[in-house]
């Protein structure tokens, strides 16, 4: 745990008698009783494909807290709340609802708020992050992107991110992860080159991992959660029509285009998104009913499945490239 010393073990520290093993055996019970993990509390996760993941703090009748953990996938719940920090963040809740227990302090939100930043005057409980704020945030940015287990493609646009955060250079240690730079940040992308989904975009891949530092405590708050920013209008896509497909089919390209073009006229003409083509396989994920053969499979990004089937112009680029035989 990053506190020089963990709420849990600043209780034990003071259970000297008459406090027994059963008394200690009490706290921890009733804390687990009122800390839980909720998925998808707002039910959207069938509709969007992921869901908020959140910590549930269960102080009385009236009053709850919720705290965001991230989004995931159903498929993803369990490996998501095996992760280090998600789990020192539930026990530091759970570390929250013991030392208000021993110290006989009301249930209500405001109190566990006093806890679970750390300070609480006359108790003992300090402020007691081991946080260095002139972390250079940029180079931790780079490592994070690095390891995270991602997509390469996703990965690319997490670059793009971090490429930005660089030119801006307002944004250099932790100590510059402020709302107000936040706000400055949002301003200087909307200089008339990005389309507002993509700064959106921007700030959702920031957000993760000034989220991850808040719950690890290598910050003192999360920036993101003072303000707020509006997700923007995407300019609605013109599709391309029957003959203007037929044309690209046509054209005659060198072999390094042309194969670009073929995997745009596969995924037009199966619906398949590009990561779902490269992850294709003819031999395990297809049917074949009447004239047809049909793809059997669920999307990389939100795990939905699909079966559709692959029309003609699709099967003449799998012919080409020897991915079926007549």
């Amino acid at each position: 745990m990053r506190y020089k010393f963990a709420l849990h073990d600043f209780i034990v520290s003071r259970l000297s008698p008459p406090f027994s093993p059963a008394t200690i055996l009490k706290l921890v019970k009733m804390a687990k009783e009122k800390v839980s993990v909720v998925f998808d509390r707002r039910k959207k996760a069938e509709q969007a494909g992921v869901g908020y993941v959140e910590v549930q703090i269960y102080l009385s009748r009236s009053e709850r807290k919720y705290i965001c953990l991230g989004k995931c996938t159903p498929e993803e719940l369990d490996v998501f709340l095996s992760q280090p920090p998600v789990k020192e963040e539930i026990k530091r809740c759970h570390d929250c609802i013991s030392a208000m227990s021993l110290f006989r302090d009301s249930m209500t939100i405001s109190n566990f708020d006093i806890y679970y930043q750390g300070i609480k005057d006359g108790n003992g409980i300090q402020e007691c992050r081991n946080s260095n704020l002139k972390t250079d945030f940029v180079a931790y940015m780079k490592d994070y992107i690095e390891k995270e287990h991602v997509s390469e493609g996703t990965r690319k646009h997490k670059f793009c991110t971090l490429e930005a955060v660089k030119r801006f250079g307002k944004l250099k240690t932790f100590a510059d992860l402020t709302s107000k730079n936040l706000v400055l940040f949002d301003t200087w992308l909307h200089d008339g080159t990005r389309e507002d989904i993509s700064i959106h975009t921007y700030h959702k891949h920031l957000k993760k991992i000034t989220h991850y530092l808040r719950i690890t405590d290598m910050i003192p708050t999360d920036p993101y959660t003072q303000v707020k920013f509006s997700r923007g209008k995407s300019k609605e896509r013109r599709p391309l029509l029957e003959d203007e497909l037929t044309k690209m089919r046509k054209l005659k390209l060198d072999e390094k285009t042309g194969n670009v073009r073929d995997l745009f006229i596969f995924s037009a003409y199966t619906g398949l998104a590009f990561c779902d083509v490269m992850a294709f396989d003819f031999e395990t994920m297809t049917e074949h009913e009447g004239k047809l053969f049909y793809i059997d499979g669920s999307r990389l990004k939100t795990g939905t499945q699909f079966f559709t089937p692959i029309l003609k112009p699709a099967m003449e680029v799998l012919k080409k490239y020897h991915f079926f035989a007549s």
